[in-house]
């Protein structure tokens, strides 16, 4: 039970951090999904995280695009799944820039989609549109890799004083 507590306070509390404000694209999104991935048991794996997800968005207020987000949020919960079963630093770390890599393409490939004004949809289009997000990119990666340091690190680090925190979830 403290497992599931402890997991969830982090999900929820990743998901407030939403509501502060932040540079554009440093947000816990995809730390979220991981670390769903990888603590929650299979059946919470993506529901806590999607709904801590669409809480911080009704607040935040609803996009166009959401679709994109919301389908790269449950791709990199398949990583966090993948990452369960091997978990070292380094591969945690691969992890996350996994997953801003494809956030940045999917999300961006949607944007080019949804915008025929703004970028023509041609492939000199679809690349103009990549090299304009390039700057977000940066704040994705940063935003990712500091998100996911803070929370698997807040676990491990929890596990060491709360031994119930150790149990494995269910596969």
């Amino acid at each position: 039970m403290a497992r599931y507590f402890f997991t969830f306070s982090l999900i929820i509390l990743a998901a407030l951090s939403r509501l502060l404000p932040h540079p554009p694209n440093v947000a816990p999104i995809a730390a979220m999904a991981l670390f769903g991935g990888v603590y929650l048991d299979k059946k919470h794996t993506f529901i806590v995280p999607l709904a801590a997800l669409l809480i911080s968005d009704y607040f935040i207020g609803f996009y166009s695009g959401m679709v994109w987000v919301y389908a790269c949020f449950v791709a990199i919960g398949f990583i966090g799944l993948w990452l369960r079963n091997h978990r070292t630093i380094g591969a945690t770390i691969g992890a996350a820039i996994a997953g801003s890599v494809l956030f940045f393409a999917v999300t961006n490939f949607g944007v080019w989609m949804g915008s025929a004004v703004t970028y023509p949809h041609t492939v000199a289009g679809l690349a103009e549109c990549y090299i304009a997000a390039i700057p977000f990119f940066r704040n994705t990666l940063l935003g990712d890799l500091t998100y996911v340091g803070l929370m698997f690190g807040a676990f491990e680090l929890a596990k060491k004083f709360v031994p119930s925190l150790k149990v494995q979830p269910t596969v």
